[in-house]
């Protein structure tokens, strides 16, 4: 038992050491927990975060060990100590052997009873596999040891690129969004965008203040579904989570759109192929993060540098020239008004400006990322970011209602000022390239955080565990991929264009901006440690101002768009809580422990039930044809020296006669049953048949073997009936029911043949 334990636990047992061996791929010298528990300032328990490949398959708990040393005790009695006819640490083959390849290629000793895979065991046997596996290396680059997610951290000039792109670039679409609603009363009320910009500028210092404290208060990961689910219960976090998943998908949509209008600006001949394009930039971004986070940092670190040395020093210059006219303030061109200028206009368009905030959360959700300390290093870069969004977006609105611009529907409101601001030489085209190539790569913020976001709600079986998955340099693929797909669905459908995505962008950021504040309140609330109440002022104030645009953005876009937003997040929380109760379920029913303790009989029946002593089995081989693959079949199965039956399905009486004919020239060595199907159905007879096998003693265990032509070329497979996988499929809901293949091979004969 306690052996037992020490290993569950990653140590050597005490005593003895297990009989048998495991065989590792490339597993890590040590590991961060995935889910442990650490005490906080006020000596509370909070959960300790962080990415392992291991987190499907978490070490059994106490009870469930217990539960198992028990039923063990019942195995000792079917013991049986039998040599084995090949050795599993794969020690140096005799002369003559068939191996080809000298054992330490593929397998390298470790320790006594383990080893480890090398490169070479980790190579298809096909070769259109292993050329596969090359391309994949090629293009992604040589995989990472699993102890290297160790080393895959971020250091603070690199996070702020990668973790600021999407902050920052939104300064290039939001406070067009913002002019785009408030010009529809008319050029004359173009005056109220500093107000509203003012109210947003105090927005982003309110969130960015709430998401430092939150930053520090979960030093091991506080995004908004960890925090909202921590506080405020699964069902908050669930919200919290649906919300950043439509925020992430739209970041990609709404960033590679941008970007592409960008472009169209300054190149209208762009402008008929900015959907093909924009699709071509997905892909790039996909296949530069699947090279790994550190490596996908090290790529787009550049653009996001490049933009603001380029859009910073445009603010600096433009300020610089609107004060040595005396800040006077261009008249903007006559634009005639389709809308009156109302309440609800101006909420409109402070919740359309509130997208230039998209990406704040970016940090908090990204902390195990960082380099130690993390969280103080995570909140510095969370300063930074917060600062130069303010100077940017703030600036910009200065020098745009100082110039008198107004939105066009040919050219972008950054490329206006652009002109404005250098009206000759390079610095316009260097302006327009930096915002292009920064809103492109815009959308490695959500490439960064949604793939952490699902793995962490793929830990707590609300998403399909697929996304707990790394790839070969330890990125987690699939959450790439389902973001990369679903984004380029999203951006398709809507023709890539950025204004008809904004509407839905806005709900879905704010939503994850309000629970995650209110789940902060409630937080402090709980611990009441030093200075709670300061702390949970300045997050119910980020609270307030989140869900006021929150609400702002869901009625007044909800026609616009915005219905889609607020009709998928219940959707998508009903759906991963469906997901959670067939992951429960599956549990219970795999649990070692009953989820209440049985009665005593109950209890000896779940014994006997895993007693290998009370197995009783019956072996079945469907036979077409009387030939080398059936008798290679038959040989197997009498080989075993358990109860043994032949099924032969016929499509008329005489094809079974001769097959009877046939079996009793061979000696009727086993028992022949034959089925006539006059209306010419093999599979679904055969299957009924071994159902009502099985129905007649449910007790046994009837194992199905098939048998099976293995082709030379995978293209044959179709010229073959593949009758394994279609009876596997049919008899798959009988619980005691096997069906696996007995293999002959083409290319074998085809050897001996030659020989």
């Amino acid at each position: 038992m306690a052996g037992f334990a020490a290993k569950c636990a990653g140590s050597p047992p005490p005593g003895r050491p297990f009989l048998g061996s495991s065989v590792r791929l490339g597993s890590a010298d040590r590991w961060e927990r995935v889910l442990g528990e650490e005490r906080d300032a006020a000596g509370r328990d909070r959960p300790v975060i962080s990415l392992s490949p291991s987190a499907e398959f978490p070490p059994l708990s106490a009870q469930d060990v217990e539960a198992l040393h028990r039923l063990g005790e019942h195995w000792r009695a079917a013991d049986e100590v039998r040599a084995l006819p090949v050795d599993p640490e794969l020690r140096p083959a005799r002369p003559g052997a068939t191996h080809t390849r000298a054992p330490d290629e593929e397998f390298r000793p470790d320790q006594p009873g383990e080893l480890t895979a090398t490169p070479t065991a980790e190579l298809p046997d096909t070769l259109l596999g292993r050329v596969a596996v090359r391309a994949r290396r090629v293009l992604l680059g040589r995989p990472l040891s699993s102890k290297a997610i160790l080393r895959e951290r971020m250091r603070k000039i690199v996070a702020l690129p990668v973790l600021a792109s999407d902050l920052l670039s939104s300064v290039a679409y939001g406070p067009e969004a913002l002019l785009t609603v408030l010009v529809l009363a008319g050029s004359a009320t173009l005056g109220l965008s500093l107000p509203i910009a003012a109210a947003l500028v105090v927005l982003m210092l309110a969130v960015g203040a709430s998401y430092r404290q939150t930053v520090r208060a979960y030093p091991h990961g506080a995004g908004s579904y960890l925090v909202a689910s921590a506080s405020l219960g699964p069902r908050t976090g669930l919200t919290a989570a649906a919300g950043l998943i439509l925020d992430y998908v739209l970041t990609v949509s709404v960033s590679v759109a941008a970007g592409i209008a960008a472009i169209a600006s300054a190149l209208p001949a762009a402008a008929p192929l900015s959907v093909p394009l924009s699709l071509a930039v997905i892909g790039a971004l996909l296949a530069g993060n699947l090279r790994g986070i550190r490596v996908a940092g090290n790529i787009f670190a550049a653009p996001t540098y490049l933009f603001l040395v380029a859009v910073g020093g445009m603010t600096l210059v433009g300020l610089a020239q609107a004060a040595a006219r005396g800040f006077a303030v261009v008249p903007p061109p006559h634009v005639p008004a389709t809308e009156a200028l109302s309440v609800l206009l101006i909420a409109r368009a402070f919740a359309s400006g509130a997208t230039s905030m998209t990406g704040i959360e970016a940090v908090s959700n990204a902390v195990p990322a960082f380099r130690p300390t993390e969280w103080r290093n995570a909140r510095t870069v969370l300063t930074w970011m917060v600062s130069l969004l303010i100077f940017l977006f703030a600036g910009l609105m200065v020098l745009i209602h100082l110039n008198g611009l107004v939105p066009r529907a040919d050219e972008t409101l950054l490329s206006q000022l652009a002109h404005r601001t250098f009206p000759e030489g390079p610095w316009y085209a260097i302006v327009q390239a930096a915002t292009a190539l920064v809103l492109l790569l815009a959308a490695n913020t959500a490439y960064n955080d949604l793939p952490r976001l699902l793995y962490f709600m793929a830990r707590d079986g609300y998403v399909p565990r697929r996304f707990l998955h790394m790839g070969d340099r330890l990125a987690l693929s699939n959450g790439l991929v389902a973001l990369s797909v679903s984004a380029a669905v999203i951006l398709t459908a809507f023709g890539g264009r950025t204004q008809s995505l904004i509407p839905l962008f806005a709900v879905g950021v704010f939503l994850a901006f309000t629970l995650s504040q209110v789940g902060m309140v409630n937080h402090w609330r709980r611990q009441r440690g030093s200075g709670w109440r300061r702390r949970a002022a300045v997050n119910a104030f980020g609270a307030a101002l989140s869900s006021i645009v929150l609400v702002s953005a869901a009625v007044t876009k909800f026609v616009e768009g915005a219905w889609v937003v607020v009709v998928a997040v219940p959707t998508l929380v009903l759906t991963c809580l469906g997901i959670r109760r067939h992951y429960d379920r599956v549990r219970q029913a795999l649990s070692l422990r009953p989820a209440r303790p049985p009665s005593p009989d109950r209890a000896r029946e779940l014994a006997q039930e895993f007693l290998p002593q009370r197995v009783r089995h019956m072996f079945v081989v469907p036979v077409a044809r009387f030939d080398k693959a059936a008798l290679r079949a038959l040989t197997y199965v009498v080989s075993l020296g358990q109860p043994s039956l032949a099924v032969h399905v016929s499509p008329e009486d005489q094809e079974a006669d001769r097959l009877r004919e046939e079996w009793t020239a061979w000696g009727d060595h086993i028992r022949l049953e034959t089925v006539v199907s006059p209306h010419r159905e093999i599979l679904e007879p055969l299957a009924q048949y071994i159902a009502q096998l099985y129905d007649r003693s449910p007790g046994i265990t009837l194992t199905v073997v098939v048998p099976e032509v293995v082709v030379e070329r995978p293209w044959q497979r179709i010229l073959h009936s593949q009758i394994e996988r279609r009876l596997r499929r049919s008899l798959r809901r009988l619980p005691g029911v096997v069906i696996t293949s007995m293999p002959k091979h083409l290319s074998e004969a085809r050897a001996r043949t030659a020989r």
